[in-house]
């Protein structure tokens, strides 16, 4: 009997041994397998085609989003899929050979309530000695709720929540916030049975030191969910207020010394002293009995509380107005079939025909403070029916009744010409969210075929069809997400799911 369809999404910045992810899915018998494999190599600058050279399977896909960050990575590798199921793993888990199998077991027969199912993590204790610091940092990965280290989510829930926040640069808080999102759209999430090992690594040393960037993503969290929300989520009270303490007295201690009230600087500073060799001894007991962690745990529990405060307080500057929005920040609409009536190699601005709901659709997408673009194919160029100026003047005259368009992207070519920017190829994708100043990830594509949908899973941007009757039955029935139009489109585009 075969399970759910599903997809895995992995984004990576190239650690080894991305190859052992995938192998038990990709091993597994055909009923356990994942229809495809979505790698979202976020490696800055990366252009290397040497992320899985032991790898030819054709389900594996590789999209290269060049260091936007984690949350980003897994949108745009989920808006690339079509599975009614995508799972994430990260790419220093290590599946076993049973992991498919039991993947299978738990979704099936999950009530449509369930949106989720959490994996279970097990972390290999080190031999011979106690975990570092860095070490108990990963085994706490074991007891963590709903992390997308292991974890299985309906591709219709993702959608109607709008995915991954992409404000969040950093690993962890994206999770929580979009687990917060999804109980409050009324799913259940449940823990599974299957199991992913991660293995231990020491850390480099002062790994701390770099983690309390995560402060500033605390803020942001705590602006959009209040600030109840480790306890929604079963997370312990966080350090920010004995740290917030901490760093008072040695901001006092120091100006009681520069004023000259030495009496008051020396309690002061004992205060500050006392607060810091606790802080290193409850880091250092759980430890190995080794001088180089000793010294790591000295210097950084002094060092740790004002940069906790210093990354705090800039996250609360810098989302000091943040509130809920869009997932999806700009709509690139397809033009003839979608905007307009497609009239074949039009030349004739007098020809023009907006589409029903078209200009509602793009006056809809401005009113929610999303950017609109179009791109489109006119190979009637490249064929020598049109002129550049003649499908510039076509362009002004929807820009008149349906528009004004932010970014035109037109690709003149013949599809034997082979060009990257030519629908299904990505190009134009790409080419819109750089002129807009965002990530592929950013942005949804509206369009009437499925050269318009490929484009977008190619981009790792979603896709949304707007059928018509050119459109092909075996389109629509892969396309990821359709509307009737592209008014209905916009609306489930900004509510975040279905209109």
């Amino acid at each position: 009997m075969s399970g759910p369809r599903y997809a895995i999404v992995v984004p990576t910045v190239g650690r080894p041994g991305l190859a052992e992810v995938l192998r038990p899915a990709l091993t597994a018998d055909v009923d356990d397998a994942p229809a495809e494999v979505v790698v979202v190599d976020d490696r800055p600058g990366s252009e290397a085609d040497d992320l899985l050279p032991d790898i030819g399977d054709p389900r594996v896909r590789v999209l290269r989003m060049g260091g936007v960050g984690p949350a980003t990575a897994r949108q745009a590798g989920w808006q690339a899929c079509s599975t009614p199921w995508i799972v994430f793993l990260d790419d220093d888990v290590r599946p076993p050979a049973d992991w498919p199998a039991r993947l299978r077991t738990d979704l099936r027969g999950l009530p449509e309530n369930v949106v989720g199912s959490q994996g279970r993590i097990l972390v290999p204790r080190p031999r011979g000695r106690r975990p570092t610091d860095a070490e108990r940092n990963t085994i706490a990965l074991e007891g963590a709720r709903w992390i997308t280290a292991d974890l299985a989510l309906r591709r219709s829930a993702l959608e109607r929540v709008g995915g991954f926040d992409t404000r969040f640069p950093r690993a962890y808080r994206e999770d929580t916030d979009l687990v917060l999102r999804l109980w409050e759209s009324g799913g259940e999430l449940r823990r599974g049975e299957r199991v992913c090992l991660h293995p231990v690594a020491r850390g480099r040393w002062g790994a701390s030191l770099r983690a309390q960037r995560g402060n500033a993503d605390d803020a942001l969290i705590r602006r959009l969910h209040g600030a109840r929300w480790r306890a929604r989520v079963g997370e312990t009270p966080g350090a920010f207020r004995s740290h917030l303490a901490t760093t008072a007295l040695s901001a006092l201690a120091l100006s009681a010394l520069i004023t000259g009230r030495r009496g008051l600087a020396t309690a002061l500073g004992t205060l500050w002293a006392t607060r810091v060799a606790r802080f290193t001894e409850a880091r250092i007991a759980p430890g190995p009995d080794e001088p180089a962690e000793w010294a790591d745990m000295a210097l950084t529990s002094a060092l740790i509380p004002p940069l906790a405060v210093w990354h705090r307080l800039s996250g609360e500057l810098r989302y000091a107005r943040s509130g809920r929005r869009s997932t999806v920040r700009a709509v690139l609409f397809d033009r003839d079939g979608t905007l307009v009536e497609d009239v074949p190699y039009n030349g004739d601005p007098a020809l023009v025909r907006p589409r029903p709901g078209a200009a509602d659709a793009v006056a809809l997408a401005r009113s929610r403070g999303l950017s609109v673009a179009v791109v489109t194919n006119q190979s009637g160029v490249g064929r020598g029916f049109l002129t550049e100026e003649d499908v510039a003047a076509v362009d002004r005259r929807i820009d008149e009744l349906v528009g004004p368009f932010d970014v035109w992207e037109v690709c003149p070519h013949r599809e034997e010409d082979d060009c990257p920017c030519r629908k299904p190829r990505p190009g134009m994708v790409v080419d819109a969210a750089e002129a807009l100043g965002l990530s592929p990830a950013e942005c949804a594509v509206v369009g009437d075929i499925g050269a318009d949908m490929d484009a977008a899973a190619a981009a790792g941007a979603r896709g949304v069809l707007v059928p018509t009757p050119r459109t092909r039955s075996e389109e629509r029935d892969r396309a990821p997400e359709v509307e009737d139009g592209p008014l209905d489109a916009v609306r489930r585009l900004v509510g975040g799911g279905r209109s």
